[in-house]
């Protein structure tokens, strides 16, 4: 499964978004990281194979969240589904 690095300034956590190619709030939230120089990394969902899907679903689950999009996990154990800036701060200390 590919996943696709954006450098940014601000990298004291691991950040991986599962997102949509084409979801507006997904576009949204990497925008944000971008805009507060935060390094992440994201994989487009809908672009990947049906095991990755699958894949992707348990990771999600396993981290306690539904599997929705956004997902954001930071330090690959708190997962934020949705837009949700007020805890992006919080997680990233933004």
């Amino acid at each position: 499964m590919n996943k696709t690095k954006v450098p940014g300034k601000n990298n004291k956590h691991k950040v991986l978004i599962y997102a949509i190619s084409t979801c507006a709030w997904c576009k949204m939230t990497k925008k944000f990281l971008s805009d507060n120089s935060v390094e992440y990394e994201y994989i487009d969902v809908d672009l990947t194979s049906d095991e990755d899907h699958e894949k992707i679903r348990q990771d999600i689950e396993s981290k306690g969240a539904p599997p929705s999009y956004p997902t954001i996990i930071v330090d690959g154990k708190t997962a934020i589904t949705g837009f949700r800036k007020d805890l992006i701060k919080e997680a990233l200390e933004i």
